[in-house]
């Protein structure tokens, strides 16, 4: 293949939408010098677009109802990247503000930034990892493996996918420690290693990007969706978190006998506190609510435990091992936008600290056959009466957002009362 001239040059300037995808458009090389000197301009629709397309017109202030009017962007190079997979494209992520200069306080990296610079003011650099399920299929539309969990034979049937990935993954900064079978056909789980607060969602919407469009050019297909196919494991989006404080990983301090020391018990506590709200989050779509059932490692109540897999929030503090010292939320599905994920659990983590929260007891065994332990919103719309009642997460991830992201949610579970599925009328057609 030649070498990429400056014919092919483009530089697509985006910001993550409420669903986490990237969106934007590409400039030439000019445009983008330009853009990085004086801004550029895109649409506010693209806050105000659900995952068909289709624009909310429950905004009054922007978007279709107001009109369609511009944000003004600017480019941060620090997050400029090559695209390997398209020769002489690169990616460059940009901060939107309105007319005028104002910060836009709607947009999920800019919810996130500010919860970090709440970490900033504790004293804390937030370090975070995601690890994310995602589903393959092959040209012919079959799973890309049979769905034995971290098969060593099975692995390398994605041999030439991982082969492509790597490159993809490099050019854009993103660092891959691990991959893995999982029990799914065609599940595979990627580990990203912990990074920055900011940087790990980045990097991890990143992921969702390179692995999408690998996939497409090998004939693939990847879904990120939680619940793909009924009857089989769902698709997570793990989370890693811990707080450091001048090089050294403070979680560890206190930490004993593999449970957490007095920093991270009120990190995990306020998690807890703040998770039925949260889950709108972690689980922001209707799908993702079919993952969360017991029996499939998808937690199902306000719980955490030392080592515990079957726990919303898993303590891992490993003897004689202080960086490895984390918090893993294990709610999330892979269809959560990480910018938002991330800025939930940090917010409820924030409250736990500043308020002194007590952690109450870890549960043991199967943490869904724990009646003692409450449960989280089943629902969607279960998960929209928790967070309009948490007023404290919403002044942490800020009150405009929080009214703005339950309009969105709300758009989400009326499209779907609106809907006939195939399943009903497969089920109800010929009965009634």
């Amino acid at each position: 293949m030649a070498a990429p001239t400056e014919a092919d040059a483009y530089v697509l300037l985006g910001f993550p939408d409420l669903q986490g995808s990237v969106r934007g458009k590409a400039l030439r090389p000019d445009a983008y010098k330009s853009a990085l000197a004086d801004g550029a301009s895109m649409t506010d629709l693209l806050l105000a677009l659900d995952p068909v397309d289709s624009p909310i017109d429950s905004y009054a202030a922007f978007g279709i109802r107001a009109g369609a009017g511009d944000l003004e962007v600017r480019p941060e190079p620090a997050t400029l990247r090559d695209l390997s997979w398209r020769p002489g494209w690169q990616v460059c992520l940009v901060t939107p503000s309105w007319p005028g200069g104002e910060p836009c306080s709607l947009a999920s990296r800019e919810v996130l930034r500010a919860v970090l610079a709440r970490t900033d003011e504790l004293g804390y650099e937030v370090r975070a990892a995601f690890e994310y399920e995602v589903r393959l299929t092959d040209p012919e539309g079959k799973p890309v493996s049979t769905g034995i969990s971290y098969s060593v034979g099975e692995i390398s049937r994605i041999d030439s996918f991982l082969a492509a990935l790597r490159p993809a993954l490099d050019g854009l900064g993103v660092e891959l420690s691990a991959v893995h079978t999982e029990a799914g056909p065609g599940l595979i789980e990627l580990n990203l290693a912990p990074v920055g607060g900011l940087d790990a969602a980045d990097a991890a919407t990143y992921l969702k990007l390179a692995v999408k469009e690998v996939a497409a050019q090998q004939g693939m297909s990847a879904n990120f969706m939680a619940k793909p196919v009924a009857g089989e494991e769902g698709s997570s989006g793990h989370i890693h978190i811990s707080w450091w404080q001048d090089g050294a990983n403070s979680f560890a301090a206190g930490a004993a006998d593999g449970r957490p020391g007095p920093l991270a018990a009120s990190v995990i506590a306020g998690m807890l506190d703040h998770l039925p709200a949260a889950s709108l989050v972690l689980n922001p779509t209707i799908n993702s609510y079919k993952r969360l059932v017991p029996g499939w490692f998808a937690p199902v109540n306000r719980s955490w435990g030392i080592e515990n897999r079957s726990a919303a929030l898993r303590a891992i503090f490993p003897a004689g091992h202080a960086g490895r010292c984390r918090v893993e939320c294990r709610r999330p599905g892979a269809d959560a936008n990480p910018y938002l994920a991330l800025a939930a659990l940090l917010a409820g983590a924030i409250d736990g600290v500043e308020a002194g929260a007590e952690l109450p007891p870890p549960v043991s065994g199967d943490a869904a056959e724990d009646a003692a332990v409450l449960g989280l919103p089943a629902s969607l719309e279960e998960a929209l009466t928790c967070w309009d009642e948490d007023l404290r997460l919403a002044e942490l991830l800020g009150k405009e957002f929080a009214a703005y992201y339950a309009t969105s949610r709300r758009w989400e579970l009326a499209a779907w009362q609106q809907a006939v599925s195939g399943w009903e009328l497969e089920r109800y057609a010929r009965a009634v």
